[in-house]
């Protein structure tokens, strides 16, 4: 995977006061921009997509900044900091074939075809680990989703891509692949839709387990594609964004009575386990 910025960058550092040429390196180690409300998040979001006007923004909400050995901001999917990598891949094959054999919703031809599509719904229905990292196109829901009443630092990070077109699209160049979850789900399942969600992959995709073996730690980190991290408190930062509310679970996790996929999932799910 290529890292991002290998031209020109901006980005915010938590000392900046406007959006500044810097590095992707450089944004990972820093503590992250401290923001107080959404609406100012929202600004700052805006005036970085000014200024790196080549990139589609995606956005990441967590609870938490992992860091790998090297003290950078580390994005990395289930499956590749599972240290039992061998039989979470075994999970994962057995996850797949149960959902190809059962099934029953619009697109089933496609989703026997593809196996990133039905990594894509294992990933996004939590079944179990897959090489792919849940974003969302939202930075309201990104914001919701790092959000923790309990603690005090919520972290929000703006993630870069080339460009977005169809379900499915392969950078090269970039060693990086996007999957637009709203194209691969049946419209029965209203999660997807309802999150905004996208699915980043590498490219070509890790077919199997044994691929890993071809890359380092590092090439295998979406955290290669942060433009910006930015913190807040989650307390404050939603009672000074009245007019923009935290979207509440029930609204990001519908029931699985409107949701018939999420049944599935879940049946697949406590079978592999």
């Amino acid at each position: 995977m290529e890292t991002i910025g290998s031209k020109q960058l901006y980005s915010l550092l938590s000392k900046s006061k406007s959006a500044e040429a810097t590095s992707n390196t450089k944004v990972r180690k820093d503590d992250g921009h401290t923001v107080e409300s959404y609406v100012e998040l929202a600004q700052k979001v805006a005036e970085l997509q000014f200024r790196n006007r080549d990139l589609v923004f995606l956005f990441r909400g967590q609870r938490s900044d992992h860091k790998n050995k090297q003290r950078n901001s580390s994005l990395r999917p289930s499956l590749l900091r599972d240290r039992r990598s061998n039989l979470a891949y075994e999970k994962l094959l057995d996850a797949e074939r149960l959902l190809m054999e059962r099934y029953t919703f619009t697109g089933k031809e496609r989703i026997a075809r593809h196996q990133a599509l039905r990594w894509s719904i294992l990933q996004h229905y939590e079944v179990c680990g897959t090489p792919l990292l849940d974003v969302t196109q939202s930075l309201r829901i990104a914001a919701s989703f790092a959000t923790d009443k309990s603690s005090e630092q919520a972290f929000v990070y703006v993630l870069g891509v080339p460009h977005i077109s169809g379900a499915i699209t392969a950078h090269d160049d970039a060693g990086l692949e996007v999957i637009r979850l709203s194209s691969v789900c049946p419209p029965e399942a209203m999660r997807p839709h309802l999150q905004e969600g996208f699915l980043l992959s590498e490219y070509p995709e890790l077919a199997s387990l044994g691929q890993k073996q071809h890359y380092e730690n590092h090439e295998l980190d979406f955290g290669k594609r942060i433009v910006a991290k930015f913190v807040f408190n989650p307390n404050s930062f939603w009672q000074q964004s009245k007019a923009f509310p935290l979207v509440e679970r029930d609204a990001i996790y519908p029931p699985g009575a409107s949701d018939p996929l999420l049944s599935l999932t879940q049946k697949i799910k406590s079978e592999i386990e």
